[in-house]
């Protein structure tokens, strides 16, 4: 019965008997009716739905549909965005939803960047890295700040060389969305010297307005969650680490060898710190961090794009 609805007639008896389908039910809905209640689904929903039939297809191209997955703020953000990349004015809704989608706005001077999650609608924010706290961050023996044609910023932090490895992010939860999960991701790259990151893991947690803070063990080096635990100490490691290492490789080092990073669609990689429910949207502070220091070993090697906190996905 799918696509159209059963017609019943009587016979000479006035038994109902099977007359077969009449028309189609979807085609004879009203367009406007179809339209308010594909704006009561989800984005993904509404790309299902518009192959169903010719006035779903319609339907699902109004105005009124995409609007409802628009954030509203999402006029003055597109206004001021640097650049004027997202003009509030041009093109439909769905036109407008896609492109924040698919190419992040720059905002609050240059800071973060905006987008929006394809599957759901929902914010997505990415910290620069002048919107991080980077211990030595000015100091250019240990830290330099370069630009990357490939960033949506116009600068990154390149690691030079710190024994000290500290990074932290922070952003309000109010202007996160509401009842979703959320992760939060280290964007970035491994230059062709990278050093340090292969033997010793780094610490990654985040916690929400000064509480408990949940801690993990990851290996920035992408080639370290590859490698044997027998592996040893890798190059510039000294011979205090080295010791170290010999009586120190355990199951944490083990687990975090799993927790390796991934490759992006752009070509940077991203690594999990942390996940984080945002029920309600009360005032409040995500913080995230990326530490490394207890090997007392140099390390170096990585660019940061930034900090990513994004829909997590199912």
């Amino acid at each position: 019965m799918r696509g159209g609805f059963l017609k019943t007639e009587k016979d000479g008896h006035g038994i109902e008997t099977d007359g077969g389908f009449v028309g189609n039910f979807f085609e004879s809905l009203p367009e406007g009716f179809v339209a308010n209640a594909l704006a009561l689904t989800s984005p993904m929903d509404v790309c299902r739905l518009s192959l169903v039939c010719s006035v779903f297809r319609s339907a699902a191209e109004w105005d009124a549909v995409w609007e409802k997955f628009l954030p509203p703020e999402y006029q003055k953000i597109s206004t001021e965005a640097e650049g004027g990349g997202g003009s509030a004015s041009s093109g439909s809704k769905k036109e407008m939803y896609l492109r924040l989608c698919d190419h992040p706005v720059i905002i609050d001077d240059g800071n973060k960047s905006f987008s929006l999650d394809k599957r759901t609608g929902k914010k997505c924010y990415m910290l620069a890295p002048r919107d991080l706290s980077i211990i030595w961050g000015g100091t250019p023996r240990y830290w330099r700040w370069i630009s990357m044609p490939e960033s949506r910023f116009s600068e990154v932090a390149e690691l030079r060389t710190v024994c000290w490895l500290e990074v932290r992010g922070r952003i309000n939860t109010s202007i996160l969305s509401t009842n979703i999960l959320y992760a939060s991701y280290l964007v970035y790259k491994p230059s062709s010297d990278i050093y340090g990151f292969d033997t010793q893991p780094v610490e990654v947690s985040i916690r929400v307005n000064g509480g408990e803070c949940k801690t993990k063990s990851v290996f920035l080096d992408p080639e370290a969650s590859r490698l044997d635990n027998n592996v040893g100490p890798g190059r510039r490691t000294g011979i205090f680490n080295r010791l170290r290492w010999m009586g120190t490789q355990s199951s944490t080092g083990s687990a975090a060898r799993l927790n390796g990073p991934r490759m992006r669609v752009d070509g940077w990689l991203e690594i999990e710190l942390g996940e984080y429910i945002n029920e309600r949207g009360e005032e409040g502070e995500l913080e995230m961090s990326i530490m490394e220091v207890k090997g007392g070993n140099w390390k170096g090697g990585i660019v940061i794009q930034g900090i990513e906190i994004r829909p997590k996905g199912f």
